[in-house]
């Protein structure tokens, strides 16, 4: 049977792509790490790893496989905060997955709020690029809960926090045509370059499927891999950016308009099948101070 510590040496050597590496950051000689991961290759009935001259690379059967060691990993290291805490040795630490707007946008006032109220309770957070990375994360059991949009059949709990609004960000003095309630049809902006997110983000989805919807596919002056530059970006002219309107910092002073018809998307929390005391609490901070 598998051991933690043989998943441990199989999970450090994939996130650093090197035995050596891994060997040093787990203290261990490299001869140890290496006839571990061999081990775990014989009880799981192939190669896990294949070695290269100067980095190592998943097997199909090392790729199913290392999804359950870091949920296994995860899983015990939940269990030893549970146990450190019914023990009175530590507060603890709840691990919240999320994708990147929302860390910017809907996250910090629940963060200090929860803080404030617990301030012996740590927060990691895992943040992704997309809606589905967030939800495979959790099926793979690697945080206590996710924060994010809603996950298509999900069999825990999921709590709705509130709809996002989306809005078109432009320049002071763009002369882009809004009506009197400053709404804007997409289509008014078919002729302009967009400021668009990175491949692979979830927002650049977003912003496609609301150009098409409109007729046209958005032509792209720059693509961002940071979510809080597209605002900035385009408030420098380089083209309308459509963000999360909570992502916007106080006092922006730049052209933000309503797109017509409006573009939105429901936040939700979501758990697993049975949420520890801890967690459910968070999640209550959550659906109280989330600025959505």
């Amino acid at each position: 049977m598998a051991t933690l510590r043989q998943f441990e040496y199989l999970v450090t050597v994939v996130d650093t792509g090197s035995f050596t590496r891994a060997a040093e950051l787990l203290h261990v000689s490299q001869p140890t790490l290496s006839n571990q991961v061999k081990a775990l290759e014989r009880m799981a009935g192939g190669p896990l790893l294949e070695r290269l001259p100067r980095s190592v690379r998943l097997t199909p059967m090392g790729r199913a496989v290392l999804p359950h060691a870091r949920a296994a990993l995860a899983d015990a290291e939940r269990a030893r905060g549970a146990a450190r805490r019914a023990a009175g040795l530590e507060g603890g630490e709840i691990l919240v997955a999320t994708v990147y707007s929302i860390t910017l946008g809907v996250l910090p006032p629940v963060l200090r709020c929860w803080h404030g109220s617990h301030p012996e309770v740590g927060i990691r957070l895992l943040e992704f690029r997309h809606a589905r990375e967030l939800r495979a994360a959790m099926a793979a059991g690697r945080a206590d809960l996710a924060v994010g949009p809603v996950p298509e059949d999900w069999e825990g709990p999921v709590r709705e926090l509130g709809t996002e609004e989306f809005v078109v960000v432009l320049p002071t003095g763009d002369p882009a045509p809004a009506d009197q309630r400053g709404r804007i049809r997409l289509a008014d902006l078919a002729d302009r370059e967009w400021v668009q997110y990175a491949p692979g983000n979830g927002l650049a989805e977003i912003l496609e499927s609301a150009c098409v919807a409109a007729g046209f596919r958005p032509r792209v002056t720059v693509r961002t891999e940071q979510t809080a530059a597209a605002p900035l970006l385009a408030a420098a002219g380089l083209g309308p950016a459509l963000v999360p309107a909570n992502l916007l910092p106080p006092g922006f002073t730049d052209r933000r308009l309503q797109p017509d018809p409006p573009i939105r998307r429901i936040l939700c929390a979501y758990t697993r099948p049975e949420p520890d005391p801890l967690t459910t609490a968070f999640v209550d901070t959550l659906a109280d101070h989330a600025r959505v």
